[in-house]
């Protein structure tokens, strides 16, 4: 199986949730089993590692994101990928601009599939440090629905 998460810049929000699935897969014992990306809709990151307020704040709950790199969301992605998982609407609403009409992925909010409480991973860049924690929060609870989902299909 094949996941892409997708955000904006690619520096925040789906590097974590990429890093966080990551580590749950290799505590199931799974991760071989399973192709883990991140994407974003801009390209002004693309090359980029994540944020450092974004990398301290994941270290500190034990995941290093400092080997990933930004890339952008592109269409070729939707044949690449089995599941792509926007981290809030307007992400979304881009994919669904980028998504070409043969495309294979399915496509959805990440929060609006497994949590249920609500359903956007808000953006941590603009504001403080407990921005981040709750983008982990959230992140970390979703993806551990990803998990099981992942394992009922494989």
């Amino acid at each position: 199986m094949r996941v892409l998460f997708v955000c904006l810049g690619n520096i925040c929000r789906s590097p974590t949730a990429e890093g966080v699935l990551r580590h749950q897969l290799r505590e199931a014992g799974l991760a071989g089993r399973v192709q883990v990306a991140s994407a974003g809709t801009g390209d002004w990151h693309v090359g980029k590692a994540p944020d450092t307020r974004t990398q301290r704040a994941a270290l500190l709950r034990g995941y290093d994101l400092s080997a990933q790199r930004a890339q952008q969301a592109v269409a070729e992605h939707f044949s690449q990928y089995d599941l792509i998982l926007a981290m809030d609407h307007g992400n979304l609403g881009n994919l669904e601009r980028l998504r070409p009409g043969h495309a294979t992925a399915e496509l959805d909010l990440f929060l609006r599939r497994y949590d249920g409480a609500v359903d956007e991973v808000p953006d941590p860049y603009y504001g403080g440090e407990q921005g981040f924690e709750r983008v982990l929060d959230l992140i970390e609870r979703a993806c551990e629905g990803l998990v099981r989902e992942i394992r009922g299909r494989l």
